[in-house]
């Protein structure tokens, strides 16, 4: 099951984080910049080619002590068709080094157009008789709130080609509990019937650590609903956005997490791509800054999640 290789990735490492790849152009250094520009043109497509020689820096510093990448769609799709082949290939190169791919696309959709994006993302799209990949992730985010008919598509595809999905459950924004806090009649909180629904929609795929191929999307801003959810969802591993930047605390990180230290990845984004302009150290550094900043995130958070056992 697709999120059974990634905690034995996470074990393997004693690293239960994720890199969010979502480059603005100002967070890449000038010089690479400069060069891209020189030889695609000041537009669009030079643009991509910087962030995709920036990425592709990052994930050959990273590759050996995290297990994941995360690149958000948006920060690619903003550069037209010269982004999604960014993507495309930040997705197959972060592969071919042996790390877990979470596309952060959050799609939602019914029927037809659901089918297509999960063979967009996380299946193959026939052509004259044969299979062909498009992006190749192992998860996908999504968002669940046209029920169950956006979700059976990806469900029944995760079964066959071994992929996962997050859920859009708690989310780490300010203006969340604006609809995920209001009680229904039956007093829970939509977040929580959410909750409720993606242990259902992941019942028939457990894995051999216990958690299915339906997560969800748990904010680290809010700690105390991270530990009603991990309480009440035990078989729904937890992608955990909000450390860092947005203020999540590593001991409130930690409630996310089973007795086991394991059932959640944390994500930290640009406090890991920004890195070299906090340390203030050369821009030809950005990517070991990089490297270094995944070190003391790891030593933050371990320092809470200890077990990271089997």
């Amino acid at each position: 099951m697709s999120f059974d290789r990634l905690m034995e990735k996470i074990i393997e490492m004693g690293n239960p984080t994720v890199v969010g790849l979502d480059p603005k152009l100002e967070y890449v250094p000038e010089f690479i910049q400069k060069g891209a520009f020189a030889e695609n043109g000041a537009d669009l497509r030079g643009a991509a080619h910087a962030i995709w020689r920036f990425n592709k820096a990052i994930i050959d510093e990273i590759c050996d002590i995290v297990p994941a990448i995360k690149p958000q769609s948006a920060y690619y799709e903003m550069y037209g068709y010269h982004g999604i082949k960014a993507l495309y290939k930040t997705i197959s190169y972060a592969k071919k080094k042996g790390m877990f791919v979470i596309v952060d696309g959050k799609r939602n959709d019914i029927g037809a157009t659901m089918e297509a994006y999960s063979a967009a993302y996380l299946g193959s799209t026939p052509v004259k008789g044969a299979e062909f990949e498009g992006f190749g992730a192992d998860a996908l985010t999504v968002n669940g709130y046209l029920g169950t008919d956006g979700i059976t598509p990806l469900t029944d595809l995760c079964k066959k080609n071994d992929k996962g999905i997050f859920v859009l459950v708690k989310t780490s924004n300010k203006s969340s509990g604006e609809l995920q806090d209001r009680a229904l009649d039956d007093g829970k909180t939509i977040y929580e019937t959410m909750g409720e629904m993606c242990e259902k929609w992941g019942e028939d795929s457990i894995g051999k650590y216990g958690y299915s191929a339906v997560g969800a999307v748990v904010g680290a801003t809010y700690p105390e609903q991270l530990e009603e959810m991990r309480k009440k969802l035990p078989h729904t591993f937890f992608l955990v956005p909000g450390y860092g930047a947005q203020g999540g605390g590593a001991e409130g990180v930690a409630k996310g997490f089973d007795e086991r230290g394991l059932g959640a990845i944390v994500n930290s984004s640009r406090a890991i791509m920004c890195a070299y302009q906090k340390e203030g150290c050369p821009p030809e550094e950005f990517a070991e800054a990089a490297k270094r900043e995944c070190i003391r995130m790891r030593a933050d958070i371990t320092k809470f999640v200890t077990a990271l056992k089997e």
